[in-house]
């Protein structure tokens, strides 16, 4: 029996608007998926500030998260995270490609997002949906000793019209 997670479709997959009833939820998939975890003060700030922040519902279950932030005519995708059931079945490339249309939808022309080079899996997708690398970020992630670098993202959404 193979250990790949195959995609499949779910009964029901439902992106929305996170809430504030969510953020214990989501700090829970967030401590599970990275060893250096965003606070439960960072999801509420998020929230209280208006970002663009988005959650997964799978068969009734949240199976995880994207947020982003917008201005300046330039989107930032701040964190995406799929519960682990739920992780290789396409559901982070839904949650991104809802966050680009909305994005889109704002006015953005370009959104950024930096992923650490050891995350080839998160590489792999970005780089499918059309990111492009555009600088680095050094120092900018921790690790178990000391730094990580982060690759610099892009994706152009609309093309500057001169």
């Amino acid at each position: 029996m193979s250990s790949v997670k195959q995609e499949i479709e779910f009964a029901a997959v439902d992106i929305r608007p996170m809430h504030e009833l969510d953020v214990s939820v989501i700090v829970e998939i967030e401590r599970t998926a990275y060893q250096f975890p965003w606070s439960e003060g960072i999801f509420r700030d998020c929230l209280r500030v208006g970002y663009v922040c988005r959650t997964v519902d799978v068969d009734g279950d949240l199976g995880g998260y994207g947020i982003m932030s917008v201005g300046a005519g330039e989107a930032h995708i701040l964190n995406v995270c799929i519960r682990d059931e739920y992780r290789c079945r396409g559901l982070a490339r839904k949650v991104l490609l809802h966050l680009l249309e909305r994005a889109h939808i704002a006015g953005m022309r370009e959104a950024f997002l930096e992923v650490r080079p050891s995350n080839t899996a998160a590489s792999r997708l970005y780089h499918s949906l059309g990111f492009e690398q555009v600088g680095v970020r050094r120092g900018y992630y921790q690790a178990t000793v000391g730094r990580e670098d982060a690759a610099v993202l892009r994706r152009v959404l609309v093309a500057d019209l001169k």
